[in-house]
Parts: structure tokens; sequence; C-alpha cells
């Protein structure tokens, strides 16, 4: 969970933020003959030139042109879209890191989107967040981060030791690994040890467009002697 230290507020304001959205601002968006995501209203004529790739029925639904009909045509349809995105200013930068789009989590991919296109197309995306914990002189802490200054969302709000979104073609737990050593300088064998807790689903709305999100939470206990120090730069420092 994202943190603003500078206002601090009650466990029910995050909750509600999370799950604050209007949907009467959305369109459906539909690829492979399923709703895969939600577009807003404002974002449409970004893409209403694509006239190629989009289809635009009635009742307002936007949709991947059936011509699209395998993961790969529809992976490279989308690529051309926030390419041509990229190149108008719509979208800062092509992040090079894709997401499954699915119906639901583990479902077979109906095509890959790169991550900086996420919000904008409303596709639910995954990540993997751990609570780092410790203890000392019979005291329970948690290793808090702080995030870059730089970082397109939320910047310099408090966060958990590792958090990171869920690329495609990796494992959970190849995905946490990964995450752990580059934000928190955590050696494999010691976050292997992470242990799943749960996850967390919710649906928020943003400046971007819509980020209906589940995070599969884990803790992890460290030594006390260990302090995570951050290897990728998404982070500014540990308390």
């Amino acid at each position: 969970m994202i943190v603003d230290a500078a206002r601090p507020t009650c466990l029910l304001d995050h909750i509600r933020r999370c799950n604050n959205r209007d949907l009467s601002r959305f369109r459906p968006f539909e690829a492979g003959g399923h709703a895969v995501g939600w577009v807003r209203d404002d974002f449409v004529p970004a893409i209403a030139d694509f006239k190629d790739v989009f289809e635009f029925a009635e009742g307002g639904v936007v949709r991947l042109a059936p011509r699209h009909a395998t993961v790969e045509a529809r992976t490279d349809a989308m690529a051309r879209v926030v390419r041509g995105l990229v190149e108008r200013k719509v979208f800062a930068k092509f992040r090079g890191e894709s997401y499954a789009v699915v119906t639901k989590w583990g479902s077979p991919p109906l095509f890959l989107l790169d991550r900086s296109a996420v919000a904008p197309f409303g596709v639910r995306a995954f990540g993997v967040h751990v609570n780092g914990f410790t203890r000392r002189d019979g005291k329970l802490l948690l290793w808090i981060g702080r995030r870059a200054l730089d970082k397109a969302v939320e910047p310099g709000k408090l966060d958990n030791m590792v958090a990171g979104g869920q690329p495609a073609g990796l494992s959970l737990i190849d995905n946490l690994v990964k995450e752990a050593g580059e934000e928190a300088g955590i050696p494999r064998a010691l976050a292997l040890a992470a242990h799943q807790a749960g996850a967390i689903t919710y649906c928020m709305e943003g400046e971007r467009g819509l980020k209906p999100d589940t995070m599969f939470v884990y803790d992890l206990e460290v030594p006390p002697d260990f302090v995570p120090r951050n290897i990728d730069g998404e982070i500014t420092d540990f308390t």
C-alpha cells in the first residue's frame, strides 16, 4: 500500500480511494470475444484514427477488430497503437515490459500489452507486494521504502519493502525474487522464504485511466541485522 507520509489518514481513507471510480465515463474494451478492460471517454479520440485496429460498436463498446484473431496478431496490433501514441506524445514512452491481458488470473492471455498502456485501456494488472519485517528487542518492526521522486506513479510516497508489477512470462515467485533483488538487494535464498499472505483486489480511477488491479501479498521476515538497499533506483531510502 502506498501512503503519503505528509498527510496522515486512516486505513478506510485508502480503501475508499482504491475503490473510487465512475464507470459511467468509461466504455467497455473487448478483444477475442471477451471483455478485457475499460476505455475512458476522453481517451477515445486518441485511438479513433487506428481504424485498422479498433471497431467502435453500438453502445459505446471499443473492440479490437476480429481480423486480429490470434494472440500474436493482437499483440502486434496493440504494439503499433502504443508506439503510435508515444510518437504523438500521448504516452511518455514505450516501457518495453509486457503484461498479459487475461479475463482472470491463470487464464490464457488474449494478447500482450506494453505496461504504459495498461491503465488507459483499463485492463486488469497483477503484482507482488512484500511486507518485510524483523524482530528486535522483542518488538516487531516493518521495513518501509520511500518511492523515488521521478516515479510516474505516487512519487515520494511510502511503500512496501518490495513491490512490482507482474510481467508476462514470469511466475509469481520468480517475479518476487527478481523484484526483491532489484528493489531491496535481497538475495534469492532469503526472498524464497517469503510466505504468501493473500491477495488484494481493487478498482480505482486515476489520471491515466482505470486500474482494476490484484496484488499478491507476501510476508518476509528478514534477519535483525539485514538492511535493505535499493538497486534499480525506484526507492530513495528505507526506514
